[in-house]
């Protein structure tokens, strides 16, 4: 496990090779960490937690943000008092080429085909 430190916060992620497939996999089951997921690949930029607009409170928007982060998926560090979320893809290109392309190609054509706000 590696930590990522701004500052006196630090948060735990996994290194590389301890990413699980299953993790992943698990991580992304749920409809408002794919669309966390979905929109950080649509920016691909860092982007804090109060950008997304989720229907949720905010306690379960930050379960779902670390459930994304202890999978492997997200990294997330303090700049200033904002907590910034990058994609991981680099990492699970390597470890697993091309899922999540696949994933996120799926993702979008089932927002098309069933007309969903995320789909833009």
């Amino acid at each position: 496990m590696t930590t990522t430190a701004t500052g006196s916060r630090v948060l735990p992620h996994p290194a590389r090779e301890e990413i699980r497939l299953e993790a992943v996999l698990h991580a992304l089951s749920d409809p408002m960490r794919l669309r966390i997921v979905r929109e950080l690949a649509r920016d691909e930029d860092e982007l804090s937690c109060s950008y997304f607009d989720l229907p949720v409170t905010k306690s379960t928007t930050t379960h779902h943000f670390r459930v994304l982060r202890e999978a492997g998926v997200i990294r997330q560090v303090y700049r200033g008092t904002a907590k910034m979320n990058g994609l991981r893809r680099d990492d699970l290109d390597a470890l697993f080429p091309g899922l999540l392309d696949a994933l996120l190609d799926a993702a979008a054509r089932q927002a098309a085909r069933l007309g969903t706000a995320e789909d833009a």
